[in-house]
């Protein structure tokens, strides 16, 4: 059997395991936790909040299509978020470029708390550097609420290719004069980690992005392409049942879901973080007092740890903050990606 047969065959059980972790997630509530309040610096006027906010539902855009992993999380905050505020809280997808149609939305929408983004590192801070035509200005536009959750990311391989550790990789991609690496797509964290390597090892790595996740799983298993960069909890049943081989987690410590999966940074390669992560946004100049109620509500909705320990076991790791944490950590992002942008060359075409 030729291996486009075999991805064909593949590709349904991805499918599969992707709707078994969703529908894992959507049956939780949300675990967030958050600590103090403070609004982004913004050259956007601060108003002051009517009374008794929030007084109607409240809508959270997604910047990416239904059943996404952050699709998926936000709705699980939406709920627990209805509870606290005692409104509804609507998620409505807005996929495009990268983000960036959704994101767009929530920058240029009236600041009265009714209108907010669950930003990625992709909408909020990748896309910052990489796109040319960028709707927004995330420090400028945008009022961080909370930093939400990380997930990490992982190298992984087909299993015949001779390679087993990120030097092995580098081995190869040498003597065979380049390799190629999937991602989710152009401006995805998969990509920026890809890009990293590149700069940080010297290795010819050459990017193929692909529009659906399940089809860049099937087609690395299947040979396709030697090597995938992905968000551990895609790509963990099909490590653990040996479709495919975990080369190093991309994040500054190991993940439980795979604990004997070295880190790049154990591995030698100095100043390696490309862990994913999803934040609450708010437009710029919404009143102190609606952030204060926003943050607020995710912090109440952190008091169940049956949901962490859940979500944990699903490769996500809840963190929360406070908006001047999440500020702080945002502009070091955005800096960081930059860097890496510029040295590489990477854009959205």
């Amino acid at each position: 059997m030729g291996t486009t047969s075999r991805a064909s065959g593949v590709l349904p059980r991805v499918k599969r395991a992707v709707g078994k972790l969703s529908r894992t997630l959507t049956g939780c509530s949300l675990v967030v936790a958050a600590n103090g309040v403070a609004t982004a610096q913004s050259t956007q006027p601060t108003k002051t909040a009517k009374p008794g906010y929030p007084d109607h539902p409240i809508t959270v855009i997604v910047p990416y299509g239904a059943g996404s992993s952050t699709d998926i999380l936000t709705r699980i905050i939406a709920k627990n978020m209805a509870a606290q505020l005692g409104q509804p809280v609507i998620v409505e997808n807005k996929a495009g470029a990268g983000g960036a149609v959704g994101s767009g939305m929530v920058a240029h929408a009236a600041p009265d708390g009714y209108t907010l983004a669950m930003g990625t590192i992709s909408s909020h801070s990748i896309n910052q550097s990489m796109m040319k035509s960028l709707p927004y200005n995330v420090l400028r536009d945008f009022a961080p609420v909370s930093l939400v959750a990380y997930f990490p990311n992982v190298l992984v391989a087909n299993k015949d290719l001779p390679a087993s550790t990120i030097a092995d990789v580098v081995k190869v991609a040498r003597a065979r004069g380049g390799l190629d690496y999937a991602t989710g797509g152009i401006g995805s964290s998969g990509q920026m980690a890809g890009e990293l390597l590149k700069l940080r090892t010297g290795a010819p790595l050459n990017h193929v992005p692909y529009k659906e996740v399940g089809q860049a799983i099937a087609d690395t298993i299947a040979g396709h392409v030697p090597l995938l960069f992905y968000q551990v909890p895609a790509v963990v049943s099909q490590i653990n049942s040996g479709q495919i081989k975990a080369i190093a987690v991309l994040a500054p410590q190991r993940t439980p879901l795979l604990p004997d999966v070295p880190t790049a940074l154990e591995q030698g390669i100095k100043d390696f973080d490309a862990t994913a992560w999803m934040g609450l946004f708010a437009p710029a100049g919404t009143p102190r007092q609606i952030v204060d109620a926003l943050n607020a509500a995710i912090k109440k909705a952190t008091a169940d740890p049956d949901l962490r320990k859940q979500l944990g076991q699903q490769g996500f790791t809840l963190v929360g903050s406070s908006p001047e944490d999440f500020q702080k950590f945002l502009t070091r992002d955005i800096d960081k990606w930059a860097e890496v942008i510029q040295a590489t060359g990477a854009q959205i075409q």
